[in-house]
């Protein structure tokens, strides 16, 4: 049972795939409209790496101000223990400062490099998102002029009335109405020609009496 309903979902896949593959040849709006999910879909994924790109960079400025913070610190510590003469704590604090001065000048190379790359990632952002802007435009246009020929080539084949195998659309409504027409004057003349004939006949006698 399972093989079978698993056939089925392939041969439902594949002509649905069939089907797609036909109507992109027809409508080739169709395959450009699949093109610019796909574009729309890279400039998101671009998105989400200026986020982290963002992020990133917020974790490093964090990281140096605490560096920055923590050798203000030490400093401060150095001086009050070399005042009180404790060598051994003041120099603990000295090359405490040294670990985080260096500490501190890896993460501004490190943060200046972020931010180099955060500009470079959102000018190419902002490129791509134009681009894309430019690209639906066209299609919009592709579109307008697509649905005018389209619908010129529609009312050519209906008013078209030189065809020879039939009528027009609009050729073959009028000649019906036409036939309902007659069909309607001829069932009315039916129906009212006895009170007709009669007052045609009184408006003869009287002419004639007068």
């Amino acid at each position: 049972m399972t093989n079978l309903f698993t056939r089925i979902k392939n041969t439902i896949t594949a002509d649905l795939n069939e089907a797609l593959d036909r109507k992109e040849r027809q409508n080739p709006i169709f395959l450009l409209n699949q093109y610019l999910r796909q574009c729309e879909q890279e400039t998101e994924k671009v998105a989400e790496f200026l986020e982290r790109q963002n992020s990133l960079k917020d974790e490093f400025t964090k990281e140096l101000y605490n560096a920055e913070q923590l050798i203000k610190k030490r400093k401060y510590q150095a001086e009050v223990a070399s005042k009180a003469g404790e060598t051994e704590l003041c120099q603990f604090a000295s090359e405490e400062i040294q670990v985080y001065s260096n500490r501190a000048e890896k993460l501004r190379t490190s943060l200046e490099q972020v931010k180099g790359q955060l500009d470079e990632l959102e000018r190419k952002h902002g490129a791509m998102k134009n681009k894309l802007k430019d690209m639906q435009i066209r299609r919009m246009e592709l579109m307008g002029r697509e649905n005018v020929t389209r619908a010129n080539h529609r009312m050519e084949q209906v008013l078209e009335s030189n065809s020879d195998k039939s009528f027009s659309r609009f050729q073959e409504i009028e000649n019906y109405i036409d036939r309902i027409e007659n069909q309607v004057n001829r069932s009315y003349n039916v129906t009212t020609i006895d009170s007709r004939i009669e007052q045609l006949e009184k408006e003869i006698n009287q002419s004639t009496q007068n």
